[in-house]
């Protein structure tokens, strides 16, 4: 059945926080409200002021209200991929009702079975994702529920992550007057919304440069494989461009902005534009060439890094290539740039919702793409570990004994030709010691009229 209803998604990033309100009609998502504010209180794209975030957000929220005409009170935020940890799980359950028929405690219970395992106190589980269930041997069962069988697995996916890091958004959309409905793991939505279904099955690589920090993520086998974040961005472009040209930094972000060429064999050595020295009365030329210099040799830090990391964790030779999202990425040449320090075709992903066109969004959309596209065992498999759903033992019913005495099968049953039945039993039924007695006295009477009719 195509799912309906209202999504609302946010993205807390280091610089801006991005609100986005979306309709699901019979599947399909319909953007009604955006609001975004300035962010406050992160660093690297982690919180670091809780009360400042929590402020930033009810602006962001207030500013999409606004603009969708709905009050908002339930949100679904995105995780970043800080010390995210990706490890197999499997679980199994035997089916005790009494029709064998698997119901929905049936699933709940198998995925806490599966999840039953040592996890650190400071870790938390964010995720579950489901590859497959079995029924009775059967493999390859997208939703078991309502089929017939006696034993139950699972094999899925368990995402877990500092138990710090979920507390801290959790803190923040709390005061912010909200409720966090799901959180949602970065990568994990984007891969689901930025790359076809070829490119997730054969493999490809994302990278999501940011404001705050750079996440590399490797996708295969319709999973993801690994995923690594690093604490740079695009702030440390602006920095480095505040420090060599002795500017302040909102001129260095405006240069960045306007100016940018992350490749220098792009940039044009002719071209000049103003710079405001600090201690200076009159401002300094720049050519786009210099410009380029700087911001190039940061990116190539970052994609260096990047490398490093895909080759660390066996993830970097894929079919599928590179695909940059995130705000940085928008900056020319950068696509360039990636292509050639990685080895690898890149290419840069832009949304195709209206007013969206820009890879700053990626994420946010992608939370409310998640969100609702989730099947209605997705949604059952979250809830078995966000404690939003307890499992209920089925009563149980005390059957009587039955004595029965074996029948002999009237004739061999063929293995290869015939159903095996049961054979049927007749029951014996045991008489009522008074019954007994009286039937007992009774022969004996008719026994001491026998002989004494005989001696007389």
């Amino acid at each position: 059945m195509a799912k309906s209803g209202l999504y609302t998604g946010v993205d807390i990033g280091t610089n801006t926080i991005k609100v986005l309100v979306a309709e699901y009609v019979s599947g399909e998502m319909n953007i009604i409200g955006v609001g975004n504010a300035k962010s406050d209180g992160l660093k690297n794209g982690i919180i670091v002021d809780i009360e400042k975030v929590a402020q930033a957000l009810r602006k962001a929220i207030n500013a999409a209200e606004e603009r969708a005409g709905i009050t908002i009170d339930r949100i679904n935020v995105s995780i970043p991929a800080n010390s995210l940890e990706i490890e197999p799980c499997q679980g199994m359950v035997p089916i005790v009702s009494e029709t064998k028929e698997i119901t929905d405690n049936d699933v709940l219970q198998v995925v806490q079975n599966a999840l039953m395992r040592g996890i650190v106190p400071e870790r938390e589980i964010i995720a579950v994702e489901t590859k497959e269930f079995t029924v009775d041997g059967f493999t390859g069962i997208s939703d078991p529920r309502g089929m017939f069988g006696v034993r139950l697995e699972i094999h899925g996916v368990v995402y877990t992550g500092p138990k710090t890091l979920v507390h801290n958004i959790r803190k923040v959309v709390e005061r912010a007057g909200l409720i966090a409905e799901n959180i949602v793991i970065a990568p994990l939505a984007m891969a689901q919304y930025v790359l076809t279904e070829g490119e997730r099955e054969f493999g490809t690589i994302m990278v999501d440069l940011g404001a705050g920090q750079t996440t590399v993520s490797a996708v295969k086998e319709q999973a993801l494989k690994f995923t690594h974040t690093s604490p740079e961005g695009g702030d440390y472009i602006t920095k480095d461009i505040s420090t060599v040209l002795n500017t302040s930094v909102s001129a260095a972000e405006d240069l960045k902005v306007n100016y940018g060429e992350a490749s220098t064999e792009r940039a044009s050595q002719d071209e000049y534009f103003l710079v405001e020295v600090v201690g200076k009365e009159e401002a300094d030329q720049v050519t786009e060439y210099y410009l380029s210099q700087i911001i190039e040799a940061r990116m190539t830090q970052i994609f260096t890094r990047v490398r490093q990391d895909l080759e660390a964790g066996a993830s970097f030779e894929v079919p599928g290539g590179v695909i940059l999202v995130g705000g940085t990425a928008a900056m020319p040449g950068v696509v360039d740039l990636a292509t050639k320090i990685l080895g690898m075709n890149a290419r840069l992903f832009v949304p195709g919702e209206m007013g969206l066109r820009n890879p700053a969004f990626a994420q946010v959309i992608s939370v409310v793409s998640y969100i609702g596209q989730r099947s209605d065992i997705d949604v059952l498999v979250s809830q078995a570990f966000s404690g939003e759903y307890t499992y209920s033992a089925p009563e149980e019913v005390y059957v009587a004994p039955v004595q029965t005495v074996p029948v002999q099968a009237s004739a061999p049953v063929n293995a290869e030709n015939d159903y095996y039945t049961e054979p049927q039993v007749r029951p014996v039924v045991a008489q009522k010691p008074a019954e007994a007695e009286e039937e007992k006295e009774g022969l004996l009477d008719r026994a001491k009229g026998f002989f004494g009719n005989l001696f007389d």
